[in-house]
């Protein structure tokens, strides 16, 4: 059963047959969890997840590091420098994804890394690269290229990078931004598809808004979908920043990613499947959401237009949800999905905040609890947000093909960028942004976050609850 998330800021709601029923009281677990700052004073931590050695493993997106973190004390060493990493202040770009090799600890020393750089035209690239991990240094070192010169710029570049049990790497791309704010005259490619010479000479334009599948040396693996006739390291298309990507009941793929004013999405990925942007956003409903393709604006042409959120120029071509003819995959579940009389110019969030008081929650990432000792979590997806600095628990029907009413948890002012679950399943580690624009407690933008650049810790205090 598909479902759609109701516009709520201060409450994770779901629309089920009509109705909208709220999660626990007031929006708030009835579990009780310790939280504690485990660091502090990091450069916008991107990507954390445990390694063998029960350290967190982070990319820090603005310093080009990646820096292990004792979860005991805080301590902290760096274990790689990326000297040729490009980041620019306030932008999307920088050191993104990390995946351990399973094996990290037992004969495969291999880490992998995704950043953007600049190549020899002074064009913003991303690359995937795999290092060799030194257990006594702890610190990474021969790199080998595995994919290079990859589409990247300041915005929407996704860059979640996961090593699936199949023993071949996932990777998230982006749209780029493209047809919105700076970028409003950049066409949206997540619907175009790579052709044999492209693929040949290994020119990857057409991977933006993908998700992508490799084998571990970079090349494409035989079992890749072939879409229009060609197999490319494509897996999935018709995406628009999707910045979750995780493996859940099933070895099933779920990713999460951002709507442009509504419907934020969940989806269960399908290789070879379309999911539907820029034509759709959320489900082909024709509710608050239209293609508005400013790319294609004429007479006059884009370039002589001046980008607007709210007021469309007749020049721009526009299309609704249902005009879209080619088949796409249905999200799992919207957040949240609206109709047509929504006011999206609210007065409460002004100017260059108006963002925060549209209705998505900006998933920053995903992960899956998969058992453990928490009553009610095991085969849940845990969900952080950006806007909101609230981490949704969705739970999973045993099949892992719907979702049910979202739990939110931990609600602050921070930005929520990415999560990881320590081994016994006890304790949530949440990484934050270190800056940039929430919702506070009572629902206010502010640029004061709690704790920026920061790791915190949730740690759930068995037989209690919240009182």
């Amino acid at each position: 059963m598909r479902r759609r998330i109701c516009a709520a800021l201060a409450a994770a709601v779901v629309a089920v047959a009509g109705g909208c029923f709220s999660s626990g009281e007031d929006g708030e677990s009835s579990l009780e969890f310790a939280q504690r700052v485990v660091v502090t004073g990091l450069s916008d931590p991107w990507e954390i997840t445990f390694g063998p050695d029960g350290l967190l493993w982070v990319t820090e997106k603005s310093s080009a590091e990646v820096t292990l973190v004792s979860v005991e004390d805080g301590t902290t060493q760096t274990a790689l420098t990326i000297p040729d990493a490009v980041h620019h202040d306030g932008a999307q770009d920088g050191l993104l994804g990390l995946a351990l090799h399973p094996d990290l600890a037992a004969g495969a020393p291999y880490v992998y890394l995704a950043y953007t750089y600049e190549d020899e035209a002074e064009q913003l690239r991303t690359k995937l690269v795999r290092y060799t991990y030194d257990p006594d240094a702890r610190t990474l070192d021969e790199p080998v290229d595995l994919l290079t010169g990859l589409p990247a710029s300041n915005d929407h570049n996704s860059g979640r990078l996961v090593f699936g049990p199949d023993g071949t790497l996932y990777y998230t791309i982006g749209d780029q931004g493209n047809n919105q704010f700076g970028r409003y005259c950049e066409p949206i490619l997540a619907q175009r598809l790579p052709t044999r010479e492209e693929v040949v000479n290994q020119d990857w334009t057409a991977y933006q808004g993908k998700v992508l599948r490799l084998n571990v040396d970079g090349s494409i693996p035989d079992g890749n979908p072939e879409l229009d006739g060609v197999r490319s390291h494509v897996y999935t298309y018709g995406h628009r920043n999707a910045q979750g990507l995780v493996f859940g009941p099933g070895n099933q793929l779920y990713a999460t990613e951002h709507g442009p004013k509504s419907d934020d999405e969940l989806n269960l990925l399908l290789a070879g499947g379309n999911y539907g942007w820029p034509h759709v956003a959320g489900y082909a409903d024709d509710q608050a959401y239209e293609y508005a393709n400013w790319s294609a604006a004429t007479g006059p042409a884009c370039e002589d237009l001046a980008y607007s959120d709210y007021q469309v120029p007749a020049a721009v071509p526009r299309q609704p949800e249902t005009a879209f003819a080619e088949p796409f995959v249905d999200p799992l579940a919207t957040f949240h999905t609206v109709g047509n009389d929504h006011q999206f110019q609210d007065p409460d969030c002004p100017g260059p905040t108006s963002f925060l008081c549209w209705p998505t929650v900006a998933p920053s990432s995903l992960d899956y609890y998969r058992t453990g000792p928490i009553p009610g979590w095991p085969n849940s997806l845990l969900m952080p947000s950006l806007k909101e600095g609230t981490v949704y628990r969705l739970p999973l029907s045993a099949d892992g093909s719907s979702v049910s009413e979202p739990e939110p948890l931990w609600r602050s002012a921070n930005r929520y960028r990415d999560l990881a679950i320590s081994p016994d399943g006890l304790r949530i580690y949440v990484a934050t942004d270190s800056g940039g624009l929430v919702l506070d407690g009572s629902g206010v933008p502010t640029q004061t976050l709690e704790q920026p650049g920061a790791i915190l810790e949730f740690a759930y205090q068995p037989g209690a609850t919240a009182g």
